[in-house]
């Protein structure tokens, strides 16, 4: 019988399997934004277990099987065993049907492992010991992994004040896969409370060497982690924002905030607009400055279930897509920039799919002819990193862009495993414009150009668009 995960999963056409198997599969993957830790990198980590690999930190996982009605012990809890928070994701495996969890999991299982079968009750145990057999071979650690999907590029998500020394140790070491630091600067805007954010200012002023008493002051230590980013092969920054900030102030007004909050003052929601809005101005133009590019990833709703953040913190499966109107907002943020032509090559990632046609209409307002898709439309991200979300994402960009600029896929992920999602995107590509050949809605006889144009978006685009 057929495995679930064949090699033409997902490719409903001649002309798609033609385009996936001769143009998209054989490129290597650049993963321009993930949350990898460096120091397993570095350290070349192997991971225990199967459970440990798959499911520490994977709010994906911890949102499925609390729903699937799992005790919280089973996801974050401390008091049971890998293999028993593993069986019980393999519990809630087959519930997860017509969720992209069910395509990852298996995708992760035929890919990493060889393996073929579907993950439930019946199968957990032996796949279960097969896969950590195998994870502890050194050809499945850290890096194993990474050259056995054949990564040629990985940045990491990093604040301001990190060392980036795992960066650093293993480009002196000549390790032949780029893994490059991002700069997201997130919490140097994060005004909304007062003490924690003089602790972030006073460890930001001790790793700069800057003694940050004003808003000059901490300007002037962010460029000077900002070079050192860019001395460690930083070519991008990211920004987690709720929305745009664009609002008209003075340098008076923004003095003046800084030092209300900087003496532990709590500042109003007009303070803190403006103080994110004089913020995401000032880095942006670090950014053109060093030639970077910059992604803005925009309209999570963070940390909704206060009993729950309270006793577990952030990042633990507590989001959702938000509601933010944001059309004027980032507008007036782009053309602030593009004014001063000090306007970077920049990616928006937006949560809510309303925002589509928003965003691939915006971008076209700042294209300048410098550099080809120097605005980008970013891929489906987070809830939205789901074959319905990319085809949407996709249908959205050629309609009122240029598909065949876009730079493509990204993992976004913690874990190891996730290299199979860059798979999963070439194939949904694939098949977009496959089916399209196939009912006639582009030309056959182009069938090269398109070859090429997977390709691009691929691989060839993002290597381009980064300079990598």
């Amino acid at each position: 019988m057929k495995s679930f995960i064949h090699k033409n999963f997902l490719l409903q056409t001649d002309t798609a399997r033609k385009l996936y198997h001769e143009h998209a599969k054989k490129h290597p993957i650049i993963d321009y934004h993930c949350h990898l830790n460096p120091a397993y990198i570095a350290k070349d980590h192997q991971f225990d277990n199967l459970g440990q690999i798959w499911l520490e930190g994977d709010h994906y996982k911890w949102r499925a099987m609390r729903t699937n009605g799992i005790h919280e012990r089973f996801c974050t809890g401390k008091d049971a065993s890998d293999w028993e928070k593993f069986e019980k994701w393999a519990e809630t495996v087959p519930y997860t049907m017509r969720n992209p969890l069910y395509h990852w999991t298996h995708l992760e299982l035929k890919t990493a492992f060889g393996i073929t079968e579907l993950l439930n009750p019946e199968t957990a145990k032996k796949i279960y010991d097969e896969c950590t057999e195998k994870l502890r071979r050194p050809e499945y650690s850290a890096r194993g992994l990474m050259k056995k999907y054949n990564v040629e590029v990985v940045c990491t998500t990093d604040d301001p004040v990190d060392s980036l020394e795992h960066h650093i140790a293993l480009k002196n070491e000549g390790f032949e896969i780029k893994v490059l630091p991002t700069w997201r600067p997130d919490k140097a805007m994060s005004v909304e409370n007062p003490t924690e954010y003089r602790k972030y200012i006073e460890k930001l002023s001790d790793v700069s060497g800057i003694n940050i008493s004003n808003f000059n002051d901490l300007i002037a230590a962010l460029r000077k982690r900002h070079d050192f980013f860019e001395s460690a092969g930083c070519k991008l920054s990211d920004h987690g924002i709720e929305e745009f900030y664009a609002e008209v102030f003075t340098n008076t007004e923004i003095t003046n905030i800084f030092n209300k909050v900087y003496g532990g003052k709590a500042l109003t929601k007009e303070e803190i607009i403006k103080f994110k809005s004089a913020m995401l101005y000032e880095v942006a133009v670090m950014d053109y400055e060093s030639g970077w590019a910059q992604q803005f990833h925009y309209g999570a709703l963070r940390n909704n279930n206060t009993r729950l953040f309270n006793l577990l913190g952030p990042d633990t499966g507590f989001d959702s897509i938000g509601d933010y109107t944001v059309g004027k907002s980032m507008s007036r943020f782009l053309d602030s920039l593009d004014k001063e032509d000090k306007l970077a090559k920049t990616i928006i990632y937006n949560l809510n799919p309303r925002d589509n046609d928003l965003i691939a209409t915006m971008i076209g307002n700042f294209q300048d002819g410098s550099v080809a898709g120097k605005m980008q439309f970013g891929s489906g991200w987070w809830f939205l990193d789901q074959k319905t979300g990319m085809e949407a994402q996709m249908n959205a960009l050629s309609n009122l862009g240029l598909l065949s600029r876009f730079v493509g896929m990204l993992t976004d992920s913690r874990s190891f495993l996730s290299y199979p999602r860059h798979e999963y995107f070439r194939r949904i590509l694939c098949n977009l414009i496959g089916n399209d050949v196939e009912n006639g809605l582009l030309p056959a006889s182009e069938i090269d150009f398109l070859g090429k144009m997977v390709e691009d978006i691929s691989y060839y685009n993002a290597k381009k668009f980064f300079e990598f």
